[in-house]
């Protein structure tokens, strides 16, 4: 019983931290404009941590042994592509990934 009522206290605790995390902002700015900080930091830093996940993701692809990064270079080439075309971010990822682990299968 003792188990229960700590787990409970923990999901309680981190559901109102989540919450109050994202009622911040809002209770912050309220219906005022969004300083210029923050419309830069919004518009600069959702490329800039794809751009970090990638780099990270791509990190320990082996070039000179086989299968020479093929797997990884056709998946992100899919996604460049699809993300071209269809402008769709969970169709790019889960073709991407899929992909990508079909290939390192089959190769």
């Amino acid at each position: 019983m003792n188990n229960t009522l700590y787990l409970i206290a923990v999901i309680a605790v981190i559901a109102i931290v989540t919450w109050a995390l994202r009622a911040f902002p809002f209770l912050l700015f309220g219906n005022r404009p969004l300083p210029k900080t923050i419309q830069y930091l919004g518009r600069v830093l959702p490329p800039a941590i794809m751009t970090v996940l990638v780099i990270y993701c791509l990190r320990s692809t082996n070039i000179v042994e086989f299968p020479y990064g093929i797997p990884e270079l056709v998946a992100c080439a899919l996604i460049v592509i699809l993300q071209i075309i269809r402008k769709n971010m969970y169709l790019s990822i889960i073709a991407g990934t899929a992909c990508y682990m079909i290939l390192i299968r089959v190769i």
